[in-house]
């Protein structure tokens, strides 16, 4: 499996790379290509062509949830399809895959959307959309998560703005945040997108969904943006004990949350053009 950055908070030094507050990775697992998120705007597809890597050859389009930095390169890819096929370029038919709730308004104070802004049936006009609770196996090694059991008691407890549902308006608890998890030959890789149900719930989970304990990296946002010390100190209990090989926390943790994690952690610089590898 091969991982590489495209959008990112940071770019790497001397990569002359757009970088903006968002995620957006490509995911290569053998002949299968995975898009992982598509940041906020179309950075991702312009940073993409400067490392020559072809997006309309995904075979899935996975996002992590459904807040704007995450989806709001999709008006901007459903353009770069569109005009691939007035072009007769050749593109794949990729299947988006999503949690069930990722379409959702969302709000957060004044800021009346900061969800998806484009529309379930107007991406099924274009890709295939399987949007599932449940885990789903994207290769033989590489999986959506799906919901996340949320067993901790330190993680997720505040809601993030309100989120409109059929029955109205309701706290947001993102159940919709969910990630990736690849099975290495040496253990687990888990693959996140901004972490609201937990990094450590998250982590858990992709233990469980696995069937493996060993987990080699953690790559993604971690969502400690100023953390209670508590939420802090029990995470950093938690990689202290997980003894992960390397841990490529990015996009939504602050410095002093990095620093601590540092600590009882291998924690690896992050940036756009940055490609990992396991197998």
């Amino acid at each position: 499996m091969k991982l590489t950055v495209l959008i990112d908070n940071n770019t790497l030094i001397d990569r002359y790379f757009l970088g903006e507050p968002g995620v957006s990775y490509l995911i290569m697992d053998d002949s299968t290509q995975v898009l992982f998120d598509v940041g906020y705007s179309n950075a991702f597809i312009i940073n993409a062509g400067k490392m020559n890597l072809n997006l309309l050859k995904s075979d899935f389009i996975v996002l992590s949830h459904g807040h704007l930095d995450h989806t709001g390169g999709l008006d901007p890819l459903l353009k770069l399809y569109t005009e691939a096929i007035i072009e007769s370029v050749p593109c794949k038919s990729p299947t988006l895959v999503a949690h069930p709730d990722v379409f959702q308004t969302k709000s957060a104070g004044a800021l009346k959307e900061i969800g998806c802004t484009i529309s379930e049936s107007k991406l099924k006009r274009h890709f295939g959309v399987n949007l599932t609770k449940h885990p789903f196996w994207l290769t033989n090694r590489l999986v959506f998560l799906g919901e996340i059991e949320r067993t901790n008691d330190f993680e997720n407890l505040e809601p993030l703005g309100e989120v409109y549902t059929k029955e109205g308006p309701r706290p947001d608890f993102l159940k919709d945040d969910t990630a990736l998890a690849y099975k290495s030959k040496d253990g687990i890789v888990v693959i996140t997108g901004c972490s609201h149900a937990g990094i450590c719930n998250i982590i858990e989970y992709a233990k469980k969904v696995c069937s493996r304990d060993k987990v080699i990296d953690v790559i993604g946002g971690f969502h400690l943006l100023q953390p209670s010390e508590r939420q802090l100190n029990k995470t950093l209990e938690y990689f202290q004990n997980l003894q992960a090989g390397e841990v490529h926390a990015c996009h939504c943790i602050d410095l002093n949350s990095k620093i601590a994690l540092s600590r009882v952690a291998n924690l690896k610089e992050v940036g756009v053009g940055l490609s990992i590898e396991h197998r």
